[in-house]
């Protein structure tokens, strides 16, 4: 026996309010898997910022900076760490390095342990313009970084002396 038109209509309307049903408990887990997925990241970044990572990252710029100062000629030939062996404290802050050229002009020396935004370039400008006022001399400026974001350059490129420089690591093994 075959079901009558109005069974048929109740059928399909039976069908439809469940496929829309189960349509819709899938969007809503979908939004649920996105709202869990952006909770992880923003709990992902907020580790990134404990004291823990600021502090790696401080060791970090430490070890650059020793292994800078006892390398210095591969940064440029000519360069004279004048410093003593420790940060230059001025009105702006604490100078990573101050060296000579070889042409005896002042060289400020900024080091960023991860990617340096444009606040690296106001940074070594307040350093390098206490510097200056100090000594009445012209001063140059060397950013040493991993990377440098698209603003960083950007505001560098109007200054002539200042200098954006990218490190990276050269590991060799010994036997002992």
């Amino acid at each position: 026996m075959s079901p009558t038109p109005e069974a048929s209509e109740r059928q399909r309307k039976a069908a439809f309010k469940a496929w829309e049903t189960i349509r819709r408990k899938q969007a809503q887990k979908q939004a649920e898997a996105g709202a869990v997925i952006e909770k992880a990241s923003k709990a992902a970044s907020e580790i990134l910022e404990t004291k823990e990572a600021r502090e790696a990252q401080v060791s970090l710029e430490r070890d650059l900076q020793a292994a800078l100062r006892d390398n210095i000629e591969q940064l440029e030939s000519g360069l004279v760490i004048i410093d003593g062996g420790k940060e230059k404290i001025s009105a702006s802050g604490r100078t990573d390095i101050l060296a000579t050229d070889g042409n005896k002009k002042n060289v400020v020396i900024e080091l960023k342990a991860g990617t340096a935004d444009r606040e690296a370039i106001a940074q070594i400008l307040s350093y390098m313009g206490d510097l200056q006022a100090e000594t009445g001399d012209s001063v140059r400026g060397i950013v040493i970084a991993r990377d440098f974001t698209p603003r960083a350059i950007a505001a560098s490129k109007p200054v002539p002396n200042i200098e954006l420089r990218k490190y990276g690591f050269n590991f060799s093994f010994k036997k002992v």
